[in-house]
């Protein structure tokens, strides 16, 4: 009976992961209310699993707050915006470790691709000013290129 939520809390969950990325775009700046559900429907993703209590649930819920006070860190010393922070502790809630290190490794990779993007683009315009990155393109990228995995094998 579980498993007829997993589909509707991952595609739930894309289409805020979508929404969020579009919002970085434009305002550069994600709503708290879009992480805090995330974030909240995280523990009912844990139940539609099947996982128990103790460790599994509990790991993911140390997992989030290990991301949280490591960027939490990076966003102290001015290196990432708030919204993004708290973007990669909600999403640590759904992503065990391995995918959760995929994720972030693919997170620096593309943010690193987009960075350099958007300094060419201000080089050849002559823009002037602080560049400001939509972090949370990047992340979001990473996440649903980590998220297909297990989406598109269930059909295997």
């Amino acid at each position: 009976m579980a498993n007829i939520f997993v589909p509707a809390l991952l595609a739930l969950l894309v289409a805020l992961l979508l929404w969020a990325g579009v919002e970085d775009v434009r305002r550069r700046e994600i709503a708290n209310w879009k992480n805090a559900v995330i974030a909240l429907l995280a523990p009912l993703w844990w139940v539609a699993l099947g996982l128990p209590l103790w460790p599994a649930m509990a790991i993911q819920f140390a997992l989030g707050v290990v991301v949280l006070l490591l960027f939490g860190l990076a966003f102290a010393l001015g290196q990432m915006g708030g919204g993004d922070v708290k973007l990669l502790a909600a999403l640590a809630l759904w992503l065990p470790l391995r995918p959760l290190i995929s994720m972030l490794v693919l997170m620096a990779l593309i943010g690193g691709v987009l960075t350099l993007a958007m300094m060419a683009g201000r080089h050849l315009r002559r823009s002037e000013g602080p560049l400001e990155v939509p972090y949370g393109v990047a992340i979001v990228l990473a996440c649903l290129i980590t998220l297909r995995e297990p989406i598109l094998n269930q059909f295997s």
